[in-house]
């Protein structure tokens, strides 16, 4: 144990006999967690008191409740406490009473009834489709939080660095268009409080974070807390946060929880005065630069410093990065992942930056969260379009050095790359089935999350020599080949949007100023409605075809210009056929490795081809240039 904590109880009451020269009574401006629930399977919870003169502290608590385990920094500014919740505890408040030489205070802690299992904590699998969206860049709901005061000057609609006054009740306020749509499931950039100072604003960007147009950057994405247990004020509050969450699951949308473990904002209150000296990977004046060096934690040899920069490297070399090999850190993250879940209801959690945490404390993490929510789905982000790299992220296996995460599915940035350079670059189709091909790598290639395109790329029809026709190609594969696909905000519509900020530009309509509204077929232009009737058109189709969510996928054709595979069940079967070229393209398409092949005739569902007929178990048909067609009997 470090010389920097009271060790145990006795050397804490000889603490208190000793009179500090300021005389000063402990004060007590924060608990973390604030409340936790009786019965819970994290039991005790460990508690953070942040105030000033706790050293030498003692803690009293409510009448059948412990307090183990106290340790206290240097500074006498934090305290740290295991508190036992009995077990027959019941809702209510339980208030701690701190004691040292120099006085007493009270610090409030509380427990409340655990929300209702049905409908909640349920996960996400293929057969839902999930949507992505900025709570910032979706709608207005709430114009009282635009320009909050206690964050006052970062709001401007016309600077795409700055809070445009999108907010939670802005995207409850929209949850029918996204029902009509037809995905099943909500994933928003994460809520957390983040810096609310102009003045720190602009030291913050002066260095490192100043766009190419030269404005300040606000947190706006919502990726530098400064505060953990808050939700930021220009989204909302807590309160409106639990609505949106309850009418969400009315709607029948699932929710995911964006959560961010690696770093912290950079005004974090913790940054000059970090609870332990160990909280953070190094200091302002003294860390190191993360390079990204993936590879190096799939590697059984890596160069000791690129695996210590990209583990412990703060992120853009900007955000302080948490140090989860400190106990105490890592139960701080662990447990505010569990208050999140407890307090909404929400069905799963999206993880940032997986890659640069030890994976030995997600394997802790995944865990602890399994335990009490068995259904929750676990989703990481590992930035990469190596197939072999991305599989070793994913849990279901203990891989070389002794670790399975648990981390049950991953973003297949792979597959995104094939299919931008298939429908937006022109490459040829081979490009798809050769990326699909190492799902040998994956413990289930399955489940993993595909996309076209999301906050951290540019925008699909921003790509050159994009056209809606490869857009509505994408979409098609998308929605049919295997995964979880998700969808991000705007491009149902062929939003425009080149790198970062541009790509997450406001939906048209979501501001009551906006001269039209794309969330109404009226206020869609021709294009925009064609891209939206399509992708709604295969949501559709998705919803009704079981093979297109479970199915095995079997590949029957492949070339530079078509490629035509199957999804296949014991009962059902769909094929899905691509012309890729600029010119009418006909194909003959053997059935014998799909329960098809009795089949008499098939159907395009699509609309764009009449009967076809099965002759001696193949089918032969002409799609039209840079089209697609899904095949049923």
């Amino acid at each position: 144990m470090t010389n920097w904590f009271c060790s145990n109880a006795a050397t804490a009451w000889l603490a208190l006999l000793v009179v500090r020269a300021d005389g000063a009574a402990p004060e007590v401006s924060r608990v973390e967690p604030p409340n936790w629930w009786p019965g819970h399977s994290l039991n005790p919870v460990r508690l953070l008191l942040s105030g000033t003169n706790l050293t030498g502290a003692q803690v009293e608590p409510a009448a059948g409740f412990a307090a183990r385990n106290l340790r206290v920094s240097d500074d006498g500014n934090f305290l740290f406490l295991d508190l036992h919740v009995p077990s027959n505890a019941v809702a209510g408040t339980f208030p701690l009473r701190i004691l040292t030489a120099d006085g007493a205070t009270t610090a409030p802690f509380s427990l409340l009834n655990p929300l209702p299992r049905a409908g909640r904590f349920g996960g996400f699998s293929p057969d839902d489709v999930i949507y992505l969206l900025m709570p910032d860049r979706f709608a207005n709901g709430d114009r009282f939080n635009d320009d909050p005061p206690a964050s006052h000057g970062l709001y401007d609609r016309t600077k795409p660095r700055s809070y445009h006054g999108g907010d939670l009740a802005g995207v409850r306020a929209h949850l029918a268009y996204l029902r009509e749509l037809g995905v099943t499931a909500l994933w928003t950039t994460p809520w957390y409080d983040n810096v609310n100072h102009f003045n720190r604003l602009e030291k913050y960007t002066a260095d490192n974070r100043r766009g190419a147009e030269g404005e300040p950057s606000t947190d706006y994405h919502g990726y530098g807390a400064v505060d953990f247990y808050a939700v930021e004020e220009h989204f909302g509050d807590l309160p409106e946060l639990r609505g949106l969450v309850n009418a969400a699951h009315a709607a029948g949308l699932k929710v995911i929880q964006d959560q961010v473990a690696n770093h912290t904002g950079p005004y974090h209150s913790w940054v000059t005065n970090p609870p332990t000296p160990t909280w953070f990977n190094g200091t302002v004046a003294n860390h190191l630069n993360n390079t990204w060096q993936t590879w190096t934690i799939a590697a059984t040899n890596p160069p000791a410093d690129k695996l210590r920069s990209t583990l412990d490297g703060w992120f853009i070399n900007l955000l302080p990065d948490l140090n989860q090999d400190d106990p105490e850190t890592a139960a701080y993250l662990i447990q505010n992942s569990l208050w999140w879940i407890g307090m909404t209801g929400l069905d799963a959690v999206r993880q940032d930056t997986l890659p640069y945490v030890p994976r030995t404390y997600w394997a802790r993490w995944t865990a602890v969260l399994k335990r009490e929510y068995p259904h929750l789905t676990i989703l990481g982000e590992m930035f990469d379009g190596n197939p072999q790299l991305v599989s070793f992220f994913q849990g279901g296996r203990v891989r070389f050095d002794g670790v399975d995460s648990g981390v049950e599915t991953l973003f297949d940035f792979p597959l995104y790359y094939a299919v931008r350079d298939v429908f937006a670059k022109g490459q040829p189709m081979t490009r798809l089935a050769q990326t699909l091909a190492a799902d040998t790598n994956y413990v289930n290639p399955r489940v993993l999350v595909t996309f076209l395109g999301l906050h951290d790329t540019a925008r699909f029809m921003s790509e050159p020599g994009a056209t809606t026709d490869g857009l509505r190609n994408a979409f098609t594969f998308l929605l049919t080949t295997r995964g979880t696909p998700m969808i991000y905000y705007g491009d149902e519509i062929a939003l425009r949007g080149g790198g970062d900020p541009d790509n997450r530009r406001d939906f048209p309509g979501g501001w009551p100023e906006d001269p039209r509204n794309a969330f109404e077929k009226s206020g869609r232009s021709g294009e925009e409605e064609a891209v939206h009737a399509h992708v709604q058109k295969l949501l559709q189709l998705r919803r009704q075809l079981a093979p297109l969510r479970r199915g095995e996928f079997v590949e029957l054709a492949v070339d530079a210009k078509s490629y035509v595979f199957a999804r296949v069940m014991s009962q059902a079967s769909v094929v899905v056929a691509f012309n890729h070229s600029p010119e009418p393209l006909t194909l003959e398409v053997p059935l014998a490795p799909v329960p098809l092949a009795a089949a008499k005739s098939l159907h395009d569902r699509l609309g764009n081809l009449g009967r076809i007929g099965v002759t001696d178990g193949q089918v032969k048909f002409t799609l039209a240039a840079h089209s697609a067609a899904i095949l049923t009997p």
